[in-house]
């Protein structure tokens, strides 16, 4: 989003999605490679869906590659007419970041994206959006979708603890 004529800075968002309900670990698949059960792609679609009605769109998607994430992602980018090549993966969304990473990661992102949709696991990606929330977050659950809005007009001027919540939903939304 371009700046309006009342010099007022462009909103950025960033939307935080804990991947869906996932196969259970068992020692024949690693954790990795864990995939969504039939109930957990339902889930995708009908959070992308209640997504989709607020007149949302994901943007830029990020995703972990873990199986679990990718899979969350690739259904969201479906719904939301993104090819599955546009879809970005970063192995740190996995293996953990820390918060000066992460801060590094957002400000280097692409301005031409006005909204950034992270998928991810747990603890991650409710650390990542309370570090960059002004109030604290609950934690996010499977499938659940937690959107910041920031007044600045490019990724390098996000602050830490400066997002204000837009929406928290859940599948209990459903």
């Amino acid at each position: 989003m371009k700046k309006n004529n009342n010099s007022e800075p462009a909103r950025r968002k960033l939307i935080f999605i804990r991947h869906s309900k996932a196969e259970d670990q068992s020692p024949e698949i690693s954790d990795f490679e864990r995939s969504l059960t039939t109930r957990g792609k339902v889930t995708a679609m009908l959070m992308a869906r209640i997504m989709m009605d607020k007149g949302e769109h994901p943007g830029q998607i990020i995703s972990s590659p873990a199986f679990r994430a990718l899979e969350t992602a690739l259904i969201f980018g479906k719904e939301f007419g993104v090819s599955a090549d546009e879809i970005k993966l970063v192995p740190e969304l996995y293996l953990n970041m820390n918060e000066n990473d992460f801060l590094r990661f957002i400000r280097q992102q692409d301005d031409s994206f006005q909204t950034i949709t992270l998928f991810g696991h747990n603890p991650l990606i409710t650390d990542m959006a309370a570090y960059f929330a002004a109030d604290e977050p609950e934690s996010l659950s499977k499938a659940g979708i937690y959107c910041l809005e920031f007044h600045v007009s490019g990724w390098a001027e996000v602050e830490p603890e400066s997002g204000r919540t837009i929406y928290y939903l859940t599948p209990k939304d459903l």
